[in-house]
């Protein structure tokens, strides 16, 4: 069952302007990058659900920030159907993000009041979500689309916030192209969490780079 409500997920969606994009198969590999995104000053962890079994690992990786790391929220990625959603939210998923429009998640996310942020590539979809009740939509891929369709956007929808994901990296001139152009958070993944070239992960430098991209996005946004 979720930890947080929805109207809360979203609120530090928005204030921290990072949701850290991560699958591995391993649960103690997933514990220390998930810690070491937390001591950087990440709030929320997308887990990207790809794996066979990543249901399991998810739910030990819940229990361990429930336990370890007060305030972290955890969500899950990747999700295509209503079944997993559900599947998910019961191993304590606050958020649901999928790569594509799809109403019978919506639905039963809805029903859990648990935040859920679709994939969208035009107004069309961004509108049909927003009805569908989204809080924040999810530009997917981003590095398709660019910033300067999240400025179009919000032209005629000032209202609508939006999550690129794709296509971000933890580079001032990206950061502030995102954000400049009104993105609402930013999704990362590869870009912030890598295999180094001995095929495991720099836990510090994962720290460092949360750590000064949410520095990054602060002091674009002031």
């Amino acid at each position: 069952m979720a930890q947080f409500s929805r109207i809360e997920v979203a609120q530090v969606m928005k204030e921290t302007g990072l949701v850290p994009l991560f699958f591995n198969d391993n649960i103690e590999i997933s514990k220390k990058v998930l810690k070491a995104c937390y001591d950087g000053g990440a709030r929320l962890l997308e887990f990207t659900a790809r794996g066979d079994f990543a249901h399991e690992v998810f739910g030990e990786l819940t229990k361990y920030a429930v336990a370890e790391l007060p305030g972290m929220i955890m969500g899950v990625g990747s999700v295509t159907d209503a079944a997993a959603a559900s599947i998910y939210m019961s191993l304590g998923a606050n958020f649901i993000v999928t790569p594509v429009l799809r109403e019978d998640i919506a639905v039963v996310c809805n029903r859990r009041k648990v935040l859920w942020s679709p994939g969208c590539g035009s107004l069309t979809e961004i509108t049909k979500a927003e009805e569908l009740g989204c809080e924040i939509v999810k530009l997917f891929p981003g590095g398709i689309y660019g910033p300067n369709f999240i400025k179009a956007i919000k032209g005629p929808q000032p209202w609508t916030s939006i999550m690129p994901t794709g296509g971000v990296a933890p580079t001032q001139e990206n950061l502030e192209g995102w954000f400049n152009a009104g993105a609402t958070c930013v999704g990362m993944g590869s870009k912030l969490i890598k295999k180094e070239a001995n095929g495991e992960y720099d836990l510090e430098k994962i720290k460092n780079t949360t750590q000064n991209a949410l520095q990054i996005i602060k002091a674009v946004r002031s």
